[in-house]
């Protein structure tokens, strides 16, 4: 527990002011409501603190690093197990509300973000996964660099002005089915979209109105499909251009009908087996291996790129249509700031 003597100096002010801060808005929140876990996350706190300044020199807000982290948790502060060191979950415990702190205290101070607690778990997944079940896999989803190399093949089936002209010709060779294709992607990618749900998408769900860009969509209406109820989701910038394009080449194709991305001009409706398809082989084309998790890898990426964002879980199962229990799966992949497409 924190003891007055603790906190004689600005260093010692500096962890305590931190934390405090951090508590307040946590239960603001509506979180840590039971005294019970407040005090909990107190001796947590108090024992990393301890440490902290129990050093030579004393471990900073700014200076903590890997290596520290490493010595804290070897030494014996908090739960212990038979070597002296803390157990795995609950290191993890500790490092999570390290690292929630640090993240706090970076947006309160207007300072840079110290990721040293983020980085050691993803160092070690012994500690990461602690609290995984085996039965439970984690979601397959989409690394940064798939993900840009995926935008920027959806995005070359749009017009762009200065474009080379071999582009504007490969553009041009683009049948409507390989631009609905590439455009479908986009919405599962950048809204988040079951492949249920883009084959249940009208006319109408492309939400224009209230948008920062003219013309641009920027949510979707999602009908419901009897599994779960309608709802509607943001659309990512680089989507909405993309669903802006397709509606005008679905309208100069003259297909009738009202579903958005229908299988025929006659305006059919895309069937499960002709929209996998699609998808499979538009991941294909951009390199992307599509036998590893398939085209739920998208979804699963638009809803790590909002937590990683700071949206809350709950808001951002309203925008996927899941109870917010099906969050707790993107917990063992969410431990801390990173990079977002």
């Amino acid at each position: 527990m924190l003891t007055p003597s603790l906190f004689e100096d600005a260093q010692s002010q500096s962890h305590l002011l931190a934390f405090e801060r951090w508590l307040v808005d946590r239960r603001a929140s509506g979180f840590l409501r039971q005294p019970g876990s407040v005090q909990v996350y107190r001796d947590m706190w108090g024992a990393f603190t301890a440490w902290c300044l129990g050093q030579s020199p004393a471990v900073t807000l700014a200076s903590l690093d890997g290596l520290d982290l490493q010595a804290f948790q070897a030494a014996r502060f908090g739960e212990k197990s038979p070597d002296l060191s803390l157990s795995p979950r609950y290191a993890l415990r500790f490092m999570r509300l390290i690292d929630r702190v640090l993240q706090h205290h970076a947006a309160d101070a207007g300072v840079p973000v110290n990721l040293a607690a983020s980085q050691w778990l993803s160092d070690h997944p012994e500690v990461r996964y602690a609290e995984a079940s085996r039965a439970d896999p984690l979601p397959e989803f989409l690394s940064v660099y798939e993900a840009k190399t995926l935008i920027a093949f959806l995005s070359s089936a749009r017009p762009r002005p200065g474009v080379s002209a071999s582009r504007r010709d490969g553009q041009a060779a683009l049948s409507w089915q390989d631009v609905r294709n590439r455009v479908s992607v986009a919405t599962q990618l950048g809204a988040g979209l079951t492949p249920g749900d883009v084959r249940g998408l009208v006319l109408a769900s492309p939400v224009v109105r209230g948008g920062r860009v003219r013309d641009r969509p920027w949510k979707l209406s999602v009908p419901g499909d009897g599994n779960s109820a309608a709802r509607e989701t943001p659309v990512a910038p680089w989507a909405g251009e993309l669903l802006h394009h397709w509606l005008q080449v679905r309208y100069e194709a003259q297909i009738e009908g009202d579903w958005l991305f229908p299988a025929t001009r006659t305006g059919k409706p895309w069937s499960k087996d002709g929209q996998y398809r699609a998808a499979r082989s538009v991941l294909e084309e951009a390199g992307i291996d599509s036998a590893d998790g398939g085209s739920f890898r998208l979804r699963h990426t638009f809803a790590l790129r909002q937590l990683r964002r700071g949206t809350e879980p709950a808001q951002v199962a309203r925008w996927l249509g899941v109870e917010p229990e099906v969050m707790a799966r993107y917990d063992r992949v969410v431990v801390g700031p990173a990079d977002v497409v």
